[in-house]
């Protein structure tokens, strides 16, 4: 390892310490009223949907798992549903329509009041999830949105949003993670013994 490689090693690091620090100032209301939602939605009869692009997809299906499943405690199943991970419906919608709506079609087929959308988007101006977004809404069901921007239109129309905002993408998809860890642990914890 070189001094470069060295030096990119420990500005990613720092870089990392400071969003995290970021998250501890202002990211508390945003995942207390996350977990909140997701709670209310579950004890109601309703599901968590989750929908994301890349990386967010793999977010989406990483929380899926954790509810379903389990996080660190044994407890009934939660539901939960990743958007992203049927490929037969994701190419059959974005050949028989288009891309923008393999999440829309899902959500007009899956969610209605009472459930949580999930939205994951760095950008938070991912066309497909944005028109998600707008139909879950119109379905009367809450928004939760992890985006990457401030301002974005993702976080404008969602319910809670947390906004790891940072140029580097990878940086905010770190906090996202701790964050969704942290609401995955408060969640379970409203279930353990039900």
């Amino acid at each position: 390892m070189n001094q470069s490689d060295r030096e990119r090693f420990a500005g990613v690091i720092e870089a990392h310490k400071a969003l995290v620090e970021q998250f501890e100032r202002r990211g508390v209301e945003s995942v207390i009223a996350a977990a909140e939602a997701i709670v209310r939605a579950i004890e109601g009869g309703g599901t968590v949907y989750l929908c994301g692009n890349g990386g967010s997809a793999a977010d989406a299906q990483h929380v899926a798992g954790e509810l379903v499943g389990r996080f660190t405690a044994d407890r009934r199943a939660l539901p939960a549903v990743a958007l992203s991970t049927d490929t037969s419906i994701l190419t059959c919608i974005g050949n028989d329509y288009c891309f923008e709506d393999v999440f829309a079609r899902q959500v007009e087929a899956l969610v209605g009041k009472g459930d949580v959308l999930w939205a994951f988007s760095t950008s938070g101006a991912s066309g497909n999830v944005l028109k998600a977004a707008q139909l879950a809404k119109a379905r009367g069901a809450v928004l939760i949105a992890f985006t990457g921007r401030g301002d974005s239109p993702l976080q404008t129309m969602a319910d809670v949003c947390l906004c790891a905002a940072d140029a580097s993408t990878a940086r905010s998809q770190e906090i996202h993670q701790l964050a969704y860890h942290i609401i995955c642990e408060l969640v379970e914890q409203r279930f353990v013994g039900c």
